[in-house]
């Protein structure tokens, strides 16, 4: 009798772990809810596909200090660094911030083909959405 309630007492406990690890949504759930939110930000983008750079030296000199200009609005280098290294290539983030209105911003692009892979994004909550840029300087 003993035993039976033992097992019994195991097999609630193992259900519970069970049910705790199904809070929240699943891995598949989790992946198509980023596929929702990627399709959207792609939709936000509005087609832009050639920006205009203007560049008083090469973008792989920009560091910390340094003032941009991102489609009129004026910027400050926080950062720069190598976001993935993908072995022949290397994807590179430049943090920047507008100092009028602290908000920050981040400009990606690949070091092999700089022109046509810079995208910009503005960091909202804990992501960083990708918006159009029609213009940028430094």
């Amino acid at each position: 009798m003993v035993a039976k309630k033992n097992a019994l007492t195991r097999k609630s406990a193992s259900e519970k772990d069970r049910a705790k690890k199904q809070v929240g949504m699943s891995e598949d759930e989790l992946d198509e809810q980023l596929d929702v939110i990627e399709r959207g930000v792609g939709e936000l983008s509005g087609g832009v596909e050639s920006v205009e750079v203007k560049a008083s030296k090469p973008i792989t000199e920009l560091k910390k200090g340094d003032i941009m200009v991102i489609d009129g609005m004026q910027v400050e280098v926080d950062s720069h660094y190598v976001l993935i290294d993908h072995g022949s290539t290397k994807e590179m983030a430049i943090e920047v911030f507008n100092p009028k209105t602290d908000r920050d911003y981040q400009l990606r692009y690949f070091d092999d083909q700089t022109d046509a892979t810079l995208e910009f994004y503005e960091l909202q909550e804990i992501m960083y959405l990708k918006r159009p840029m029609r213009s940028i300087s430094w």
